[in-house]
């Protein structure tokens, strides 16, 4: 299927399901209820307005012409965004590396930022009030400008707050004097990458987020109708996937490949989109999937690839266009699957923070109180469930195996500062289990799809990994570290996941450097 420049290429038992499911969508009027943002789809008469972005997204890039121009004024050319969840990644996919994201407590990527306060502009972001890293970050550099020599009046200035009409945050950014950019509450996260959350920070860093806009309106009028609708028939291929194929295993998980910050965005909708009363799809990355053969409920989706290779499903499309064929396709596999993409799941995120704020509230000026580890091995703390029970990290790796469940998968959330991750771990991990691993770093990879983990097929199997931070910062005004933040994040993480009746295994690295060569070679030798 080509239209305008966009192709949707797929092939054998994918496309059997797909064809089916789009019929299936066709003759119960789907499409023309999406076009006409009918709520009896869902019941839900403003969820659609993200469909209406492309354009009225657009009036905000022009009013933001005076803030930019104030900012080449003031020599501020570095835009440093605080938020945590799809918003931010979309923005990251916008604006590639002209930005900086802070999306946890990773020392390492502040230290990056605070190189370079001088010509710093400090976006926050988020649809609720302040989270507990957004908080901790917004002081160290309301301090940092403060010892930089600004005034209170100028330290306001260097702020912009990005929320909902109405949230927490609107009012405390009105008392603080910061700036303030609002959007629409009704609009779910996950579906509002072409809002203010992704838009704003994007084009502050100076992306071309008018041309992604018409990229992402021009393909609009194909999503209008029944022939040649690439977010239908996406839609169309995740849902009938998921549902099942002809020999009934459902193929919900999805092997993503492309450009990280567009496939990171895409897991984190699709996830939170799908998952809940015991469905979803679940993506990952290509390095997590098993060998070929190993798994009948993967299917892969490439992304703009140079060429047809062997992905099941290929797609190209402009950027803009990515973000509502996505958001489009995410709805109607919704539908398809039977659940509201837009209905607001349990606060799992909430519930968390909580967690995490009376662990630090009961630590005070003192450490942490963690327990006494299962073992430890090579610097390394272990704490396990009993059904993760072991002597080493051989054996571990082996009952994580053998708990995963046929048709379940591993999932693998780093807190460490600095460059270590999952991703060097999910080969070895996948030919060992034989099934899929996702990763992620936290708390931003679970914020985003925790609704799936707990809430979807409830088959995952996890490994925390948190390191003691190298260089730490404390937090103006409260008792404790970033580094300490950290930890008891990763802590509220593991409570909230064992809480679901999942299994957890817990690794805290001693010394994160040596600790990661060393659990990297014992994932691959055991």
């Amino acid at each position: 299927m080509t239209v305008n420049g966009i192709d949707v290429l797929t092939r054998g038992d994918v496309l059997e399901s797909a064809l089916q499911a789009r019929d299936y969508l066709i003759s119960s009027g789907v499409p023309e209820a999406l076009a006409a943002k009918d709520p009896r789809l869902w019941g839900r008469a403003t969820a659609l307005s993200w469909l209406d972005l492309p354009a009225t997204s657009r009036e905000l890039v022009v009013r933001l012409d005076g803030l930019r121009a104030e900012m080449r004024h003031s020599g501020l050319d570095q835009v440093v965004l605080i938020g945590v969840g799809p918003e931010a990644l979309a923005a990251r996919a916008m604006a590639a590396d002209r930005l900086t994201i802070l999306d946890g407590t990773d020392s390492a990527a502040l230290e990056l930022a605070m190189a370079k306060l001088d010509r710093t502009l400090v976006v926050l972001s988020s649809k609720r009030g302040v989270s507990i890293e957004g908080d901790a970050y917004r002081r160290i550099f309301e301090q940092a400008f403060r010892d930089h020599g600004l005034s209170e009046r100028e330290i306001s200035g260097r702020f912009l707050v990005i929320t909902d009409h109405g949230s927490p945050l609107d009012a405390f950014a009105r008392e603080c004097g910061y700036r303030l950019g609002l959007t629409d509450p009704s609009l779910p996260c996950h579906f509002s990458a072409l809002s203010a959350y992704g838009v704003v920070p994007a084009c502050l860093a100076d992306a071309d987020v008018l041309g992604l806009l018409r990229e992402a309106a021009a393909v609009l009028p194909a999503l209008t109708g029944t022939d040649d609708n690439p977010g239908l028939l996406l839609g169309a291929i995740l849902g009938g996937c998921a549902n099942h194929d002809r020999g009934g295993t459902a193929k919900d998980k999805l092997v993503l490949s492309g450009t990280p910050a567009l496939t990171e965005w895409i897991t984190q909708l699709v996830a939170t989109g799908t998952g809940q009363r015991g469905r979803g799809i679940l993506p990952l990355d290509p390095a997590g999937r098993p060998g070929p053969g190993l798994c009948d409920d993967v299917h892969a989706i490439a992304i703009n690839p140079q060429g047809v290779g062997d992905a099941d499903t290929s797609l190209w499309a402009p950027l803009g266009a990515q973000f509502m064929i996505w958001e489009y396709a995410t709805a109607v596999a919704g539908w398809l699957m039977g659940v509201d993409p837009f209905e607001p799941s349990a606060d799992v995120v909430e519930e968390t923070e909580n967690d995490a704020a009376i662990m630090l509230r009961d630590a005070g000026t003192g450490p942490v109180l963690v327990g006494e580890p299962a073992f430890v091995e090579d610097g390394i703390e272990v704490y396990a469930d009993g059904s993760l029970a072991s002597r080493d990290l051989s054996g571990l790796m082996t009952v994580i195996g053998e708990a995963i469940p046929s048709a379940g998968y591993l999932s693998i959330v780093t807190y460490l500062s600095g460059d270590f991750s999952g991703r060097y771990l999910a080969p070895a991990l996948a030919r060992r289990t034989g099934r899929p691993v996702t990763y992620g770093c936290g708390p931003g990879y679970l914020h985003g799809t925790g609704a799936y983990h707990q809430q979807g097929p409830r088959g995952g199997v996890f490994l925390v990994i948190t390191g003691a931070v190298l260089e730490d910062r404390h937090v103006p005004g409260r008792p404790y570290s970033l580094g300490k933040l950290q930890l008891v994040r990763a802590l509220a993480d593991v409570r909230a996941l064992r809480s679901h009746g999942l299994p957890v295994a817990w690794l805290h690295l001693r010394n994160p450097i040596e600790g990661a060569g060393r659990l990297t070679q014992a994932v691959k030798n055991s």
